[in-house]
């Protein structure tokens, strides 16, 4: 093979590969059950913060009127 007929054959297998990431559908029910994973975990994640923010205003206001 010269290298003509390298790069040419470079460039079908990119193009290729190109096309069939376009091919690929999109399934809509992993994509809606990653968004409620999220959801959940960002909603998990707020409420644990919220709770060490309350404790450590807690535990400053008890160690302040002693």
């Amino acid at each position: 093979m010269s290298a003509t007929d390298k790069e040419k054959n470079l460039n079908y297998q990119e193009n290729s590969e190109e096309i069939s990431l376009y091919k690929k559908r999109v399934n809509l029910n992993e994509l809606m059950a990653r968004m409620h994973k999220s959801k959940k975990e960002e909603k998990k994640n707020n409420i644990i913060l919220s709770a060490a923010a309350i404790s450590a205003v807690t535990v400053f206001g008890i160690i302040l009127t002693l």
